[in-house]
């Protein structure tokens, strides 16, 4: 696999290697984060020094189903011990779905000095480097935040209609049995509670995984993403893109695919997804 210096993507520098990871372990400026949808791994095993970032209990208001509010993610952040100035590298299982999600997260309340470790987790282990069960204690930091701002990167349901009536794109990174309403769910997965299966009007079906190469779980060069996203779908860096999936975490993966690697400007994720727009009262669906 070429250097991702060398794979022409719009900001190369929002990922970094395994080789990168390794070498800055130790560096007080960077904080690893690893986040997977498995609860068990990260106590399995762990890149040393890496912080855990549950995408349930620590992203999720623990009652409506919301992220957590300015406070919530100030005590997350003083927490790991980091402050705005950190650079945070977030990585995990499934190629990197929850630690797209959790940057995403972040950005909702402005820290964008973040990365992704290319591979993630699977990358990592394949590669045979040091793994740990040995919980890491950094001082606790007295992180101050601004309130979240969902205007940017976020989507609700009244955007994603105003999508359907403008004929504007929307990308469903479901696989094609839940596109098709074949599946309310991933096989082998439960269902999220949808009552009806198909998709919203006007979505192209463009899988999550379309995005990376399945044997290390490394994102693909720019060139070979714009023939998946530009090419056979017709989207362009000036559209105004609403990705979606089941609730939210494919499509951050989707999400930053296109903004980081690809340089769209205007690119959301709509994380109430299916599990929102399935069981909406009187809302289009397409099969």
């Amino acid at each position: 696999m070429t250097d991702i210096s060398e794979r022409g993507y719009a900001h190369a520098e929002m990922l970094v290697s395994t080789e990168w990871v390794a070498e800055h372990l130790n560096d007080p400026n960077v904080r690893i984060i690893e986040s997977d949808e498995d609860l068990l791994l990260y106590a399995s095993g762990h890149v040393p020094g890496a912080v855990e970032v549950d995408w349930t209990a620590d992203l999720n208001d623990p009652l409506r189903r919301d992220y957590l509010n300015r406070e919530g993610f100030e005590a997350l952040a003083s927490r790991i011990g980091i402050t705005p100035e950190t650079l945070c590298v977030f990585y995990g299982d499934k190629n990197n779905w929850w630690a797209a999600y959790a940057l995403w997260v972040f950005h909702l309340f402005g820290h964008t000095n973040a990365r992704i470790m290319d591979g993630g987790r699977l990358k990592w282990v394949q590669e045979g480097r040091p793994m740990t069960r040995e919980m890491p204690a950094y001082p606790r930091t007295r992180y101050t935040a601004p309130e979240r701002d969902d205007s940017v990167v976020r989507a609700f349901r009244d955007h994603v209609m105003q999508h359907v009536e403008a004929r504007r794109p929307l990308i469903d990174v479901r696989s094609p049995a839940e596109f098709s309403g074949e599946r309310l769910h991933m096989e082998d997965y439960p269902n999220e509670g949808a009552l009806r299966g198909g998709h919203i009007p006007g979505a192209r079906n463009v899988p999550w995984s379309r995005a990376v190469n399945p044997q290390d779980g490394t994102f693909k060069p720019a060139e070979e993403l714009r023939l998946i996203y530009e090419d056979e779908h017709e989207l362009s860096p000036d559209d105004d893109v609403i990705v979606y999936c089941r609730i939210g975490e494919r499509s951050s993966h989707t999400w930053f695919v296109l903004r980081y690697l690809l340089g769209y400007e205007k690119v959301r994720n709509y994380d109430g997804s299916w599990t929102e727009w399935g069981n909406l009262v009187n809302v289009p669906i397409e099969r």
